[in-house]
């Protein structure tokens, strides 16, 4: 079984070595720390296991800083990937 359809486009409008160099920041590389700890604070709590299909939600929009102080709340991943916000690379 094929993995994408016979009428399947590769999108055009994307640019994979900027996206690999944007994930590669610094700033990014931080960020991403900081959910991955949220996370691990969320699974000792009890609130969230490996597999469960739930996601730690940042309340609020925070583009830019430190998630370092920001309340977080559980939600199904489908919820929380249909609300963020569109990736502008």
């Amino acid at each position: 079984m094929p993995r994408w359809p016979a009428n399947h486009k590769k999108r055009s409008d994307r640019n994979y070595e900027q996206e690999k160099k944007w994930a590669a920041s610094p700033e990014q590389k931080r960020r991403r720390a900081a959910r991955g700890r949220a996370r691990y604070k969320a699974e000792k709590q009890g609130k969230v296991r490996k597999g469960d299909g739930k996601e730690l939600d940042h309340v609020g929009y925070h583009p830019h800083g430190s998630l370092a102080r920001v309340p977080t709340k559980v939600v199904p991943r489908s919820k929380n990937r249909r609300r963020q916000p569109p990736h502008k690379g």
